[in-house]
This record gives C-alpha cells, structure tokens and sequence, in this order.
C-alpha cells in the first residue's frame, strides 16, 4: 500500500461521504506475492466489488468468474466448453424477454488480452496499483465526480452504461477515460445496491488528478447551491 493510495481512497470517501469505499482492481499475469486469491467463488464477478468495499484484498482466477458467465466475457476470461454453453444459453433468455437483442452482443465492451488473475481491494488498503478504480454511490455523489473528472480532463465522451455493469470497467480500461454505469438487475441482487446508486470507473493513472479537482468541485457546488436556492427564493 502506498501513501498516495491511502491518501486518494480516504479522501474519495470522505469529500463524496461515501458508504462503500473506493474499489482498486487490477489484472495480472500471474498471482501476487503476498495477496490470498478468494476463498471462494461468487456467484457473480460483481460480487467481488462489495467483498473489496468491504475491507477484503484478494486475487481471483479465471476459474472464479466461471460463476458469472457474461462477467466472465467482459472481463476477457476464456470459457470452458460448458460454461460457454451456459453464457450462449444465459443470452437466448435475456433475448427472448427482449432484455437484449443479438445485435448488441458485440457492442458489449471487453476486456482485452489474456486474462490471468485480478486483484481487489479497498483503494486506501490497495497493495497493487490499480487499473481501475470504481466507485458506487448516489446520484449526486457520481454528479461530484463526474464534474471533477471534467475539470481534470479526464472525463469519458460516453453515455452513461447500462447492462451489464461490469463492462464499465473494460470500457474505461481500452478508452483511458472515466466510465458510469447505472447499473443492472444482476449487479443490485449481488451487491445490494440501492435503487438510487450507480457506478463511476475511473482509470488508476487518472486518479490523483481527480482527487485534486473534488474538494473544489464540492465547494463550487455548495456555493451555488446557496445562490440558485436564494434565487429560487426571491421569486417566490
């Protein structure tokens, strides 16, 4: 772990008043020294997110994403026969409830190269540097973010992901720029996220220049917050 890690992760956490802390994920060749792979495997690949928010560091292999298998494919792992069988199978019920259509399958942003192992951990505890960096929380929260993200000039041109969550992270990944997600079904049953939360993905080499820019967003933000509520009075 890091000062500057610390210092970022903590301070994420503190000026957004965040309830999960800021996740740190990374991808690997190989498995770390010194860093436990899970224990066991999740049901979903997002599940790892809240075990990290909630004070875990660990790695997984491909076989622990094996669970989840659309998880599986935006995060780059190669299926076993069976499990591929499963994700083709998984994708005709989603297209026959209209959730998806076969046309977007290939849109689904992912990972590239091969996949060996990931790592996850509470930003401030992160022993590794992350690839990415991901936040939950509300609206406004991911509102502060966003526009700090814009000042440092580090801010995706994309449009706010939907389906499926973990694609957020492949697509700040290839573009090198934020990423939100307002999540899916899948990701609030295996997180517990509330219905008004969503995800902001934020390159790790991006990170410090964010930090820098928030508690300036947040003032900015405060300040006219008090103007427009002052002149929302006036009229009245």
């Amino acid at each position: 772990m890091t000062t500057d890690l610390k210092a970022h992760g903590a301070r994420l956490q503190e000026v957004l008043q965040l309830t999960f802390p800021p996740v740190a994920i990374a991808f690997r060749d190989t498995a770390p020294a010194g860093i436990p792979r899970i224990e066991a495997a999740a049901l979903a690949g997002c599940a790892y997110w809240r075990q990290a928010a909630e004070g875990k560091v660990f790695y997984t292999e491909a076989a622990d994403h094996y669970g989840c298998p659309v998880g599986a494919h935006t995060h780059g792992v190669e299926l076993p026969a069976q499990v591929a069988q499963e994700l083709q199978g998984l994708i005709q019920t989603m297209v026959g409830l209209q959730y998806i259509t076969m046309e977007e399958i290939p849109t689904i942003p992912r990972r590239s190269g091969r996949f060996g192992v990931a790592m996850y951990a509470p930003l401030a505890a992160a022993p590794f540097a992350p690839d990415v960096v991901l936040v939950r929380g509300t609206v406004r929260q991911l509102m502060l973010l966003a526009e700090a993200a814009q000042a440092a000039g580090a801010a995706g041109g994309g449009a706010t992901m939907g389906r499926p969550t973990c694609a957020v992270i492949p697509e700040s990944l290839k573009s090198g720029r934020t990423a939100t997600s307002f999540g899916c079904i899948g990701n609030r049953v295996y997180t517990g996220a509330g219905d008004d939360e969503g995800y902001y993905a934020i390159p790790g080499s991006a990170v410090a220049t964010i930090v820098d820019k928030l508690l300036t967003i947040k003032e900015a933000n405060r300040q006219l917050e008090m103007f427009h509520r002052a002149r929302q009075t006036r009229q009245a």
